[in-house]
């Protein structure tokens, strides 16, 4: 018997010695993050060594790139004011951005990793599916002059979001948004570009965590700047599309690429008055109810 308590003990003692060890492991860290950025840098060599050979193919994955870039920044923004990542979160990015370098060297894609399906909501939980898009009011100025990274800004939404019958998203509720990337128009750099997602909505006093890319600037006072002439590729975080004009109510002009990246030229800024209606993607499934949320007590 005393034979079996100390075998007992030892068990015990390094199974404690295991935990952190396994909680160490899943724990997406700074240089985890930096090893994405890396990643990507190695990737650009990749696809310029493939604009050589076939330019349009290298067209294609730069701008796939180009969003895996600006995902990468949130995270890392993500990181550092939450201080916790999820694991599947990390890898999602770091699968694709390895897929692209696969592709550019002419390597077969890699083979995505299996993974475990995801739980089905529990009773009383409503999920957003990813791809639902919303329209939301911004609360803020957002000036690529004056914005830094990782500021917050708030945004309400305009109309009740239903899944199944049920509201999810009820009219007036309150996302908060960050800025994940932003430079100013300067002399040598005439083209201004500034990148906001939201990462989190507060229904009712819960706050719940999203992640909500920004698709469209609509009505408000439009975008400052001439964006018409906000030019495409990766100095401009592969830019969508041309300005979509209109009048006063109508969508007012934004030039808008991957990511929630959003672009003016000939050295104005990039200017969101207050008032401004953005156009909203959930990017990652979205639990409404139950347990998932938390109290929102602390001030933002």
């Amino acid at each position: 018997m005393r034979h079996l308590r100390y075998i007992a003990i030892a068990v015990l003692c390094f199974s404690g010695l295991l935990a952190p060890v396994t909680a160490q492991a899943q724990t997406v860290t700074a240089a985890d993050i930096q090893r994405l950025q890396d990643n990507v840098y190695l990737a650009d060599r990749d696809l310029t060594t493939l604009r050589g050979r076939e330019a349009a193919r290298a067209t294609q994955l730069q701008a796939e790139l180009d969003e895996l870039r600006d995902e990468v920044v949130y995270l890392r923004v993500k990181l550092r004011k939450e201080r916790t990542l999820s694991r599947s979160e990390y890898a999602d990015v770091r699968d694709r951005i390895e897929d692209v370098r696969s592709r550019a060297r002419g390597e077969s894609p890699v083979a995505a990793r299996p993974t475990s399906p995801s739980p089905a909501p529990a009773r009383g939980i409503i999920e957003v599916p990813p791809g639902q898009e919303l329209d939301v009011r911004l609360q803020n100025v957002l000036n690529s002059g004056t914005a830094q990274v990782e500021d917050r800004f708030e945004a309400t939404t305009l109309v009740d979001v239903i899944v199944n019958g049920r509201v999810a998203i009820p009219a007036g509720s309150v996302m908060r948004g960050v800025v994940s990337a932003v430079a100013p128009a300067t002399r040598t750099n005439r083209t201004a570009r500034m990148t906001v997602s939201f990462d989190q909505v507060t229904i009712t006093g819960r706050a719940y965590p999203m992640r909500g890319t920004v698709t469209q600037a609509i009505a408000g006072e439009g975008i400052r700047g001439d964006v018409g002439k906000a030019g495409a590729g990766a100095a401009v975080g592969g830019l969508l599309g041309a300005v979509l004009g209109g009048t006063k109510g109508a969508v007012l002009g934004a030039v808008i690429g991957g990511g929630g990246a959003i672009a003016a030229s000939e050295g104005k800024e990039v200017e969101l008055p207050q008032g401004t209606t953005l156009r909203v993607r959930i990017d990652a499934p979205l639990q409404i109810g139950g347990a998932t949320g938390t109290t929102n007590r602390t001030p933002r």
